[in-house]
C-alpha cells in the first residue's frame, strides 16, 4: 500500500482527534441537504420546462434521466479524486459546478434565443448533465464521514446524510412550487426586472443561489480530514477498484445496492401515475403523501438507525429492511384500490373514499419507508466496512454509480410494465426484486464468515486485520 498518512494523535491514536466532528458533520449535512434541495426544487419544473421548448413527453423524460446517467459516470471519478486530492477540494469544486449548472438551467431560454429555441433545449440537457456529474459528490461526503468517525459510529453518521436526503426531497418540491407561484414571480420580477423571471427560471435560480451559499459555508468551515491517501497511479486505482468488485463482500454489496435502487426507483416513478389513475390525486395531494413518506425516512435515518445499529448491527438491519420491502412494495397498488371501498370523512378537500384510500396507503407506506431507510443506510455502512481506509471514496463512488445507473433504467422499464400490462405489475415486480437482495446478503454472510471476518460485518464490530478489503489495511 502506497501513499502518505498524517500522524495520529499521541493520546488516542485517532488521526482526526483534533477535528471538530460535530461541526464537520453539520457542514456535510448542510452540503447534502442543499444539494438535494436544489434537485428537489426542480422536480415539478423539469417536464414543463422541456415542453415549453417544444419537446414531447419522451424528450422530457430523457431530460430527467440524463442527471442520473451523468451521476453514474462521474460518481466514481469524484470518489477516486477525493481519495487522491482530498475530500474538501472535491466537495467545493462540485458545489461550484452545481451552482453553474442550475444557473445555466434557469437562463436556458435566454441563451437559446440567441441561436433558436431548439438550442435552448440543448442548454437544458447540458445543464442537467453538469448537475448530474457534480451530484457525484455524495460519495465524497460519505467517504468524509468514514474518515472522521470510528467504525462503530459510522452508521449513525451515514444515517445523518440519509436524513439530509429525505429532508431535501421533502422541502425541495414545496420550495419549487412556491417559487413558481404568481406572488413570488411578481415580487422577484419587480425587484430584479433585468433577469427573466418565469415559473421555470425562478425555481432554477433559487436552486443556484442556495447552492452558492452552500459553497460559501463549506469553504469557510469545512476542514480537510486527516486520512491515508492513495498514491494516484491510474493503473493502481483501476486495479484496486476492479479487485474490490471481485471481493466477496464489496462486490456483493454493490450488486445488492444496484438491485435495491432499481426496485425502489421503479416504485417511485410509478407512484404518481397510480394515485392519479386510481384516486384522481393532483400535485397537492401527492405532495402530501410524499412529504409524509420523506419525513418517515428522515426520522429513521437521522434518529433511529444509530441506536438500532448499536443493538443489532448493520447486517441484520439490511436484511430486515429488504424483507420489509418484499412484503410492502407489492401491497401499495392494492392498498390504493382496496382503500377506495372504505369511506371515512372529507378532509382537506378529499372525498370520503379518497380519505379511506389515503389512510390505506399511509398504513403501507409507513413500514415501506422504514424498511427503505434501514436498507439504504445499512448497505452503505457495510460498504464502508468492506473497503480499505485509502479507497473509501472509490468504494462509495461505486455504490453511488450503481444507484444512479439503476435510477436511469428502472423507471423506464417500470413505465413499460405499467402501461403495457397492468397498474399493479411494476410494484409487485419491485417487491420481488428484493428477494435476490436477501439472497445476496445471505451470500455475503456465508462468504464473510468463511473468510474469517464475518462477525465484524454482521454484528457491528470491527477487526482491522481480518475480512475482505480493497487493497488491505
Amino acid at each position: 500500500m502506497s501513499g502518505s498518512s498524517d500522524a495520529p494523535s499521541a493520546e488516542t491514536g485517532d488521526p482526526n482527534a483534533d477535528v471538530d466532528r460535530g461541526r464537520a458533520l453539520a457542514t456535510l449535512f448542510l452540503v447534502v441537504f442543499v444539494d438535494l434541495l436544489g434537485f428537489g426544487i426542480l422536480i415539478p419544473v423539469i417536464p414543463l420546462y422541456a415542453l415549453s421548448f417544444g419537446a414531447n413527453e419522451f424528450v422530457g423524460s430523457l431530460l430527467i434521466a440524463v442527471y442520473s446517467l451523468f451521476q453514474f459516470v462521474f460518481a466514481p471519478v469524484l470518489g477516486r479524486l477525493s481519495d487522491e486530492r482530498g475530500r474538501r477540494p472535491v466537495i467545493l469544486v462540485s458545489l461550484f459546478g452545481s451552482t453553474l449548472a442550475w444557473t445555466l438551467f434557469g437562463l436556458a431560454g435566454e441563451l437559446g434565443s440567441l441561436v433558436g429555441a431548439a438550442n435552448g433545449l440543448v442548454v437544458l440537457f447540458l445543464a442537467r448533465a453538469l448537475a448530474g456529474a457534480m451530484g457525484g459528490n455524495i460519495a465524497t461526503a460519505q467517504a468524509y464521514i468514514a474518515d472522521i468517525t470510528p467504525p462503530e459510529d459510522r452508521a449513525r453518521g451515514l444515517g445523518l446524510l440519509g436524513a439530509a436526503f429525505g429532508l431535501g426531497f421533502v422541502f425541495g418540491p414545496a420550495i419549487g412550487g412556491l417559487a413558481a407561484s404568481g406572488p413570488a414571480l411578481d415580487v422577484v420580477g419587480g425587484v430584479v426586472p433585468w433577469i427573466p423571471i418565469t415559473e421555470f427560471t425562478l425555481p432554477s435560480l433559487v436552486a443556484a443561489a442556495l447552492t452558492a451559499g452552500n459553497l460559501a459555508v463549506a469553504a469557510v468551515v469545512l476542514p480537510e480530514p486527516n486520512r491515508t491517501r492513495s498514491a494516484g497511479s491510474e493503473e493502481s486505482r483501476v486495479a484496486a477498484l476492479v479487485g474490490a468488485l471481485r471481493t466477496p463482500a464489496l462486490g456483493t454489496l454493490v450488486v445488492s445496492f444496484f438491485v435495491a435502487s432499481f426496485a425502489f426507483s421503479a416504485f417511485e416513478s410509478q407512484f404518481i401515475f397510480l394515485t392519479n389513475d386510481l384516486l384522481t390525486f393532483g400535485t397537492a395531494e401527492n405532495a402530501l403523501l410524499l412529504t409524509y413518506f420523506g419525513v418517515v425516512v428522515a426520522v429513521v435515518q437521522g434518529g433511529l438507525v444509530g441506536p438500532l445499529t448499536d443493538r443489532f448491527g448493520e447486517y441484520r438491519l439490511a436484511v430486515v429492511g429488504a424483507g420489509v420491502q418484499v412484503l410492502t412494495l407489492g401491497l401499495v397498488p392494492f392498498a390504493a384500490a382496496w382503500g377506495r371501498r372504505f369511506e371515512l370523512v372529507a378532509v382537506a378537500g378529499l372525498e370520503p373514499w379518497q380519505t379511506g384510500a389515503s389512510l390505506a396507503l399511509a398504513l403501507v407506506a409507513t413500514p415501506l419507508a422504514f424498511g427503505n431507510a434501514l436498507t439504504n443506510v445499512s448497505l452503505n455502512a457495510l460498504v464502508s466496512r468492506s473497503a480499505s481506509d485509502e479507497t473509501q471514496g472509490g468504494a462509495f463512488g461505486l455504490t453511488q454509480s450503481a444507484g444512479s445507473l439503476a435510477r436511469t433504467v428502472g423507471p423506464a422499464l417500470a413505465g413499460a410494465l405499467y402501461a403495457g400490462i397492468a397498474f399493479w405489475v411494476p410494484f409487485v415486480v419491485a417487491g420481488l426484486l428484493f428477494v435476490p437482495v436477501l439472497v445476496l446478503l445471505r451470500r455475503l454472510d456465508g462468504d464473510v464468515l468463511g473468510g474469517g471476518g464475518g462477525e465484524s460485518v454482521r454484528d457491528g464490530t470491527t477487526d482491522a486485520g481480518e475480512g475482505p478489503t480493497t487493497g488491505g489495511r
